[in-house]
């Protein structure tokens, strides 16, 4: 894996960002309580919180993220041989959103791979992004995470009458997109790929977190269910401690010294929970750098951690070496990578 490397990265979010107070005034959730529990200042949103109207897409997020990073890899689109893209909120069930985020690039006689999950779905599609590149049949692949995760946010509804738990994900999610271009080419340097680990690991535990099918809302009236639904308090236990089995078993397999980590890039649920983590997996602060964006950004799902990996693509030098830990609660899956300049 060793001569693989992403040689370009990209983010985009849609419009400007929404901050607490204006969130606090639309749901009814004082900003204090925002502010000391959730720790996130600022998210983007693909619906416009005075019209209602739709902004964006999960095509255009993409697709803008994606340019940014192939004209980063200093690459032509058309040297781009697949592309995989990972997300739990597509724009339609057909045709798949990633096929539309190749049409809207101009590109064409591809491979393309669309992978549906959630927090861990840009490792889990870096993951198959590696495997299709040992085939040899690739040079070049573009990998994609994505999500519009506000996209059935109706501001006409009474937010008073919801709960404070349907209330919480109108905080800690924001949209967004995050891209990078994965190559094997010997001409290129970028952030080498050292180890990757992408894990199923709730056989017998309970769901985290459950997103029931989205339709008309017709159909969720019908329904009586919320769209989403979490175990936080399973979500605060667990998650801390799948970060930390992440990070040793990255430490164990690459050789590498806890002190010779210049990065890590933790999971990204809210500020508050991501400090937790970090506090969990006992790093030395003044010798690792955290890249944690999400107070800004919100909870973007499959685009969080290439949103970090963007981040740490302008900060990298050659030598350093970095950890990306993500974790997934909807069925527990545990996913990290190993990289160095």
């Amino acid at each position: 894996m060793r001569d693989l490397k992403i040689i370009g990265t990209g983010a985009y979010f849609p419009g400007q960002a929404v901050d607490n107070n204006t969130l606090s005034k639309l749901i009814g959730i004082d900003q204090e309580w925002i502010d000391y529990f959730i720790g996130t200042k600022t998210r983007y949103f693909s619906v416009d919180l005075k019209s209602g109207e739709k902004k964006s897409n999960l095509t255009d997020l993409c697709a803008s993220a994606a340019t940014i990073a192939i004209s980063k890899a200093s690459i032509d689109s058309k040297n781009i041989d697949a592309i995989v893209l990972a997300t739990a909120t597509p724009d339609h069930l057909m045709p798949a959103t990633v096929n539309l985020v190749a049409q809207k690039l101009g590109i064409n006689n591809i491979s393309t791979f669309q992978v549906q999950s959630g927090c861990a779905g840009s490792v889990q599609a870096l993951d198959l992004a590696c495997y299709l590149m040992g085939s040899k049949k690739f040079r070049n692949i573009l990998v994609i995470g994505g999500d519009t995760c506000n996209k059935f946010l109706d501001i006409s509804q009474n937010f008073s009458i919801l709960s404070r738990k349907e209330l919480v994900n109108y905080l800690l999610f924001g949209d967004g997109a995050g891209a990078l271009i994965l190559s094997s080419d010997p001409s290129k340097n970028g952030l080498y790929i050292d180890y990757l680990i992408n894990k199923l690991t709730g056989l017998d535990k309970n769901p985290g977190q459950i997103i029931h099918w989205f339709a008309g809302k017709k159909d969720l009236i019908d329904f009586c269910e919320p769209i989403t639904q979490e175990d936080y308090k399973e979500i605060e236990v667990s998650v801390p401690r799948l970060s930390k089995e992440v990070f040793d078993e990255i430490i164990y397999n690459t050789c590498w010294d806890k002190d010779e980590i210049n990065y890590l890039l933790p999971p990204q649920l809210s500020k508050n929970m991501t400090e937790k983590i970090v506090e969990n997996i006992h790093i030395n602060f003044q010798k690792t750098n955290v890249i944690n964006c999400v107070e800004y950004t919100g909870n973007n799902g499959n685009a969080l951690a290439f949103i970090q990996i963007d981040q740490l693509f302008g900060k990298a030098k050659v030598g350093d070496k970095a950890v990306l830990v993500a974790i997934e609660s909807s069925k527990w899956i545990k996913a990290g990578v190993a990289f160095h300049a």
